[in-house]
């Protein structure tokens, strides 16, 4: 396997957008990475070629993105091509409605990377909002992220006001993708990807409860994963 001198992270999102928190703490872990990371804004993604170089996407926070589709030209090229993928906040909804809407063709789901009128009805205001508060999770046993804590009980931070309906999550919830964390009420709040070397989308940002040199777990794993996938690291440790 040929080593690539510096593994490429893409981070898709429209940097700045809504004060999104998020941005600048990824901006201040990303000078210390050993890998080279580039945002690419949602309104260059037409198609999968500003991703084909990159050996991992990062769909960050900042929903309603700037351009819909082109989150989910990157969502589905990392979900075929085995390309690490995380996506938190709007890269969750963005992960389950890609596979809903190109997997399991979904009615409510089809056309909605194209017109953003159609995810009105899917989306729901969350019963609480998250403003920078940890919530408790119960994390599915024997899934990665369950595997990545150590635990199935655990607290993490939400920034945001709105979901998904759970009715749509749960049609949404088949085949390789699995919910795997759920807020008090049950709501899902975590997904992954069976058999993906690392696919993983989480309503809560793990990003705001890291720091340079203090990754969180999952962030940590993802890293790793971009790493083994630039062949940066041998790939029994990804």
């Amino acid at each position: 396997m040929s080593v690539s001198a510096q593994p490429r992270l893409a981070l898709v999102g429209d940097r700045g957008n809504h004060n999104e928190p998020s941005h600048p703490k990824i901006d201040a872990m990303r000078e210390q990475w050993d890998l080279a990371t580039e945002w690419v804004p949602t309104t260059d993604i037409h198609d999968a070629s500003p991703l084909e170089s990159f050996d991992g996407i990062w769909v960050v926070p900042g929903a309603p993105y700037v351009n819909q589709r082109g989150v989910h030209i990157a969502v589905r090229h990392a979900r075929e091509n085995r390309v690490p993928f995380l996506g938190t906040c709007g890269g969750f909804f963005s992960a389950l409605i890609e596979y809903a809407q190109n997997v399991l063709h979904l009615p409510e789901a089809e056309g909605a990377d194209e017109n953003p009128e159609k995810l009105m009805p899917l989306v729901t205001p969350l019963k609480c909002s998250f403003r920078g508060e940890k919530a408790p999770l119960r994390v599915k046993e024997g899934s990665r992220l369950a595997a990545l804590y150590g635990t199935t009980e655990v607290e993490e931070i939400f920034h945001c006001d709105y979901g998904l309906s759970d009715a749509f999550m749960s049609a949404a919830n088949q085949g390789a993708l699995q919910i795997n964390a759920w807020d008090v009420d049950g709501a899902p709040r975590a997904l992954e990807l069976i058999g993906h070397p690392f696919f993983i989308g989480s309503l809560f940002q793990p990003e705001l409860s890291s720091a340079p040199g203090a990754e969180h777990k999952i962030l940590n794993a993802f890293l790793s994963a971009v790493r083994t996938k630039a062949g940066a690291v041998p790939t029994s440790t990804g």
